[in-house]
């Protein structure tokens, strides 16, 4: 994982290289049952060089540490390496410069369970465009079990509506983990 993480660091398969701080391959634990991925790095992400630091990744925390499951058991991930410019949902072309790495990343933890935080990731992993549609559906692809849900970021934006639905999600997500894991 240190290789590939090396290779992602140097990255300049498509534009959005140029204007990074840093890339930010992911974090967390190699051997993880459970494995998260999001849409791509934001500001603070971008800074730091790790993933989901921003408010997003404390509601992220937020929510794993109120289904007992800590930041250090899982690994965190993005779709995208490298900050898209304003924060925009990356385009055709920066996911398919990134899901070589996320392919790896994918094989070498090996989890049992994914957790697909919003639409981005969900196109991206398995091809289904709608979030509202799967979220909170357990999927099944050649042995790993995905969870799609959410990203942090939109319930941020829509606490009213969203917040209770991804708390519902993974509440799901404890009870598969502790099935799994």
């Amino acid at each position: 994982m240190r290789m590939l993480e090396r290779e992602i660091l140097e990255c300049k398969n498509c534009p959005l290289h140029f204007n990074r701080t840093k890339a930010v391959p992911g974090i967390g634990n190699y051997n993880a049952k459970l494995m998260i991925i999001g849409e791509g790095p934001g500001k603070d992400e971008d800074i730091q060089g790790k993933p989901f630091v921003g408010r997003a990744g404390k509601l992220l925390t937020q929510l794993l540490s109120e289904i007992g499951i800590s930041r250090e058991e899982v690994y965190i991930t993005n779709v995208v390496k490298c900050r898209p410019p304003d924060n925009r949902v990356p385009e055709e072309s920066e996911i398919e410069a990134c899901k070589g790495y996320l392919k790896r990343q994918i094989e070498i933890i090996n989890p049992k369970i994914i957790l697909l935080l919003g639409a981005t990731a969900l196109r991206a992993v398995i091809g289904e465009k709608s979030i509202t549609k799967v979220r909170g559906e357990e999927i099944e692809i050649d042995g790993i079990i995905y969870l799609p849900t959410f990203h942090p970021a939109a319930v941020l934006r829509d606490e009213n509506n969203k917040l209770p639905l991804i708390r519902e999600d993974f509440r799901k997500l404890k009870e598969l983990y502790e099935r799994l894991a």
